[in-house]
């Protein structure tokens, strides 16, 4: 007999060996229909899989996050399914699942067209209603390679060749369509229904510029007609969000063919920027942070001790000068530990927390560059503590608590906490990672955090929290991070006298809250759709007379809000003052305010907020009051 034990912890038996779909049958012939996989002692497998000895089962549905992985991953192959209906000269390289959907990279004579992928989707949902059988086979390595070179698929022939000699591999046919695959997928491709293909990019062949450049095509699939809606309005809505074109319309930014990577500040986004900047700086004064500045060219030696030189020496920037090599730093952890190391450090110095506004170069990819949210020049707000292993806890707890202020003031409400443990490979003591996970750990419950556990993604050198937050539209965004690192103290040689008179290694902890600057900035843009609270805006007044009879009561005001701190600009334009107002509405500023003569006669404003609302008449006194409430408040 073999006994399947299900998640709800009841049992079945069966006499002989049985699929996972014949389980799954057995229980009810509505979750045979809606079985897309199961997941057998851990791994997930097709519902064909043959369970012959006693096994733990769970049948994962379209209501899985498994089973979304799995729709994802077949309409894949349905997609490369239909290219080769459509196209047969097109061979078929590489097809994963990615988040929120899936790509697959092919070699055709020439580019795909928006027309072909209207009739690549339709053939897909031809295909999809034949209902056809997925099946699964599996092939000596070497017969695999002869059969994809017999139909000319050269791209999987040359996959396959690189896979051991000796071993099998698993293909996967639905149709007249066969590819290589480790599976699992739908039982078949009437499961797959809600799917659109989304556009076409250049992509090299295994990710090396040397290649050819293949057609990548990507698509999105969904477990729902709904939830495929629901992703597509979000799509349409981050597309209006967008910071590249809201940058522009708002005159903030550009990016420049001069200088790839790296963002042109206009006056207004460099204003945003100067208000991020200082009221991260105040959160540095505020929480017992000393600010410091380390150079930006450092002598490629100081690369070598730590590292970076042999692992990360293609993604920086270099230099020569009378025959010494330098680096654009990367980072600045290694400039922060020469700072430490300047002068004796005794253990009545820690906990000590330097900060920097550190402006980094990272030679990144051009097809990874994305306005300012992935460019090769950017600024972080990095800090590093220098601490003992037993203060971990509380730097943790005070770090969480502090960003959780930050974000919130900054209009974000939701976080995620992500805890990465110990790699496979990595250095250390077992006890010393121990101590410095479970005081992450602890550091997130006594904050009040509930956390997810990322096995295995820590650094080699110690374990990270990673604080992600959430926009306006459900996207995540990952920011903060605190990071344990007992290993480049050790590889830099910085030390500090204990309570003993003996020389000690500190525990360094990289931190950072909102990360890259330009990243952040440019987040922020798109969570407010350009619409920055009244605290950010790079104008916050705009004061606009009716004729010319108030200009003067127009300079005299906008002096007045200028005294006070206030971004205040006149619009004295011989314009209708209709035009006006949708002119700045556009703009997004906070606060219009509109003068006419009765409005001079009574030392008053008309006022009127962002999204057309008119707050009415009121004194200038009274504005200013509801103004500095709004900026206090960062609503």
């Amino acid at each position: 007999m073999i006994s399947i034990q299900l998640p709800d912890g009841s049992k079945r038996e069966f006499e002989a060996p049985v699929t996972v779909g014949q389980v799954a049958a057995s229980i009810g012939a509505g979750l045979a229909k809606a079985a897309l996989a199961g997941r057998v002692d851990g791994k997930l497998v097709d519902t064909s899989h043959l369970i012959s000895a006693d096994a733990q089962l769970a049948i994962v549905t379209d209501k899985d996050a498994d089973g979304l992985e799995v729709i994802r991953h077949s309409t894949a192959h349905l997609l490369a399914y239909a290219v080769k209906e459509l196209f047969p000269e097109a061979q078929v390289t590489i097809g994963p699942v990615i988040e929120h959907g899936f790509y697959y990279d092919f070699s055709y004579k020439r580019p795909f067209t928006p027309e072909d992928l209207a009739a690549i989707e339709s053939k897909m949902s031809e295909l999809a209603k034949k209902d056809e059988a997925v099946t699964r086979s599996v092939l000596p390595r070497d017969e695999a390679v002869s059969y994809f070179k017999s139909i000319g698929e050269a791209y999987k022939a040359e996959i396959i060749a690189s896979i051991p000699q000796g071993e099998d591999v698993s293909l996967y046919a639905e149709g007249k369509f066969t590819d290589l695959c480790r599976g699992p997928h739908v039982p078949s491709t009437g499961k797959l229904k809600h799917f659109k293909l989304m556009k076409v990019a250049g992509a090299y062949w295994r990710g090396d510029h040397n290649n050819e450049q293949l057609q990548r095509i990507y698509g999105t699939a969904w477990a729902t007609k709904d939830d495929l809606q629901k992703y597509l309005t979000m799509l349409e809505e981050a597309e209006k969000r967008d910071h590249r074109k809201l940058g522009k319309e708002l005159d903030l930014f550009h990016i420049d063919e001069h200088s790839p990577g790296t963002v042109f500040w206009h006056p207004k986004g460099w204003t945003v920027w100067q208000e991020v900047e200082q009221y991260m700086r105040r959160v540095y004064r505020d929480n017992g942070y000393l600010e410091v500045k380390g150079p930006q060219i450092i002598d490629k030696s100081l690369w070598e001790k730590t590292g970076h030189w042999d692992k990360y020496r293609e993604n920086m920037f270099t230099t020569e000068s009378e025959k010494r090599d330098y680096a654009l730093k990367p980072m600045n952890c290694p400039g922060h530990i020469l700072i430490f190391k300047q002068g004796i450090k005794s253990y009545r110095d820690l906990p000590l927390r330097f900060g920097e506004f550190g402006q980094c170069h990272r030679n990144e990819p051009t097809g990874g560059l994305h306005g300012i949210m992935r460019v090769r020049g950017f600024t972080q707000d990095d800090g590093h503590i220098f601490c003992t292993e037993e203060m971990i806890q509380a730097e943790v707890q005070s770090f969480t608590s502090l960003l959780q202020k930050v974000y919130k003031d900054f209009g974000f409400t939701e976080i995620l906490y992500k805890l990465s443990t110990r790699p496979e490979k990595r250095i250390g003591t077992e006890e010393s990672w121990d101590k410095a996970e479970a005081a992450l750990a602890e550091g997130l419950k006594a904050s009040g955090c509930e956390f997810e556990y990322l096995p295995g993604e820590g650094a080699f050198y110690g374990p990270k929290i990673e604080y992600t937050l959430k926009d306006a539209l459900g996207r995540q965004w990952q920011c903060g991070t605190i990071q344990v690192d007992p290993n480049m103290p050790e590889r830099l040689d910085a030390d500090f006298v204990g309570e003993d008179g003996a020389r000690h290694r500190p525990i360094m902890l990289h931190r950072a809250i909102v990360g890259s600057l330009e990243r952040f900035i440019g987040i922020l843009i798109e969570q407010h759709s350009g619409a920055l609270p009244a605290w950010l805006s790079p104008v916050q007044v705009v004061v606009a007379n009716i004729t010319d009879a108030q200009a003067d009561y127009v300079a005299e005001i906008v002096k007045s809000l200028q005294k006070q701190g206030v971004r205040a600009s006149a619009d004295l334009r011989n314009e209708k003052i209709t035009y006006k107002i949708r002119e700045h509405s556009l703009q997004k500023v906070p606060f219009i305010l509109v003068v006419g003569d009765k409005e001079k006669a009574n030392g008053a404003v008309a006022v009127r907020a962002r999204g057309n609302q008119d707050l009415g008449v009121m004194s200038l006194a009274d504005f200013q009051l509801k103004l500095s409430e709004a900026i206090t408040s960062k609503a």
